[in-house]
């Protein structure tokens, strides 16, 4: 589905962020390296489109005007977004001049690498760098096997062959659709969860792992076989809105629709999801660089 056309060029936006932000469209035009006939014209548009005026001009500069300031404001979160997508592409980008090399599991990719790499950045102007995303298994091979210098994964075990520090604790969350007969009563007795088929993703995910090792050792039970595997947190819930079963996922993935009502979380009264997050390196390699300081930037995300 295409972006409506009133929100679909983000620049315009950013520019009317930077007028407000530095009271001139001129300033505000070098700052995105523009002339100032160019950002007045992109400005105009962006009202045309609007279809209210957004800026009071005048001889000593401009200024927003108050409903400039309320679409300012909401155009804040959007360009903010729209810079996380940019450092996410370009942690994607592997090339000869890659100077980090990063494995991640997806809860980690989506939900915590971002800001790290940001920060990393700032802190390394000069690093470029290489993320491969995958599960926690696939994450541990490509660390030990010499594809990445630093792994991040979310598995209640950390495997054989390398180093591991924990830079995050997380939670997993049992969801269901707003129709499944659970939620409304909002929590399910152990017994009954772990007997009923789950959507789940695929073995050698931590979540799944992390899921199944809580029911082993708190439990001492046996799930029932998944009803539906997938390899993506998005199929996963949209399968548990659908009805077609609860999930287990990070409560990080579904904060957003718990919010919006699209899933429901349940109690399970007895049972402890909390897990914790490590980052990974091989055994007898000491992390030099851009990956010592990405781990750094972790840890002190974690305490903070």
């Amino acid at each position: 589905m295409p972006l409506p056309s009133r929100v679909s060029e983000l620049t315009s936006f950013d520019l009317l962020l930077s007028v407000a932000e530095l009271g001139s469209i001129g300033r505000a035009a070098a700052a995105h390296q523009m002339s100032q006939p160019a950002a007045s014209a992109r400005l105009r548009q962006l009202e045309h489109h609007v279809g209210v005026r957004l800026l009071e001009r005048g001889a000593r500069g401009a200024r927003l005007t108050t409903v400039g300031e309320l679409v300012a404001s909401w155009a804040q979160p959007a360009v903010d977004r729209a810079a996380d997508l940019e450092a996410g592409i370009a942690a994607l980008r592997m090339d000869r001049h890659t100077h980090l090399r990063i494995a991640a599991s997806l809860t980690v990719a989506e939900y915590l690498l971002t800001p790290w790499l940001i920060a990393l950045r700032a802190a390394d102007p000069d690093t470029v760098t290489a993320l491969r995303c995958g599960n926690s298994a696939e994450v541990a091979t490509q660390v030990l096997a010499g594809e990445a210098e630093i792994g991040f994964i979310e598995g209640p075990k950390v495997p054989g062959g390398v180093q591991a520090r924990e830079v995050a604790r997380d939670e997993l969350a049992v969801v269901v659709g707003p129709s499944h007969a659970w939620a409304r009563r909002r929590r399910v007795r152990a017994a009954d969860l772990v007997a009923t088929p789950l959507v789940s993703r695929e073995p050698g995910s931590g979540t799944r792992q992390a899921w199944e090792q809580a029911v082993r050792e708190q439990l001492d039970a046996d799930l029932a076989a998944p009803i539906l595997e997938v390899s993506s947190t998005t199929a996963i819930k949209a399968a548990a809105m659908g009805g077609i079963g609860p999930a287990v996922l990070s409560v990080r993935a579904v904060t957003a629709e718990l919010a919006a009502g699209t899933l429901v979380r349940l109690a399970v009264p007895g049972l402890d999801l909390t897990r914790r997050l490590h980052a990974i390196w091989p055994v007898g390699h000491t992390l030099q660089g851009p990956a010592r300081d990405l781990l750094t930037i972790a840890l002190r995300s974690a305490v903070g």
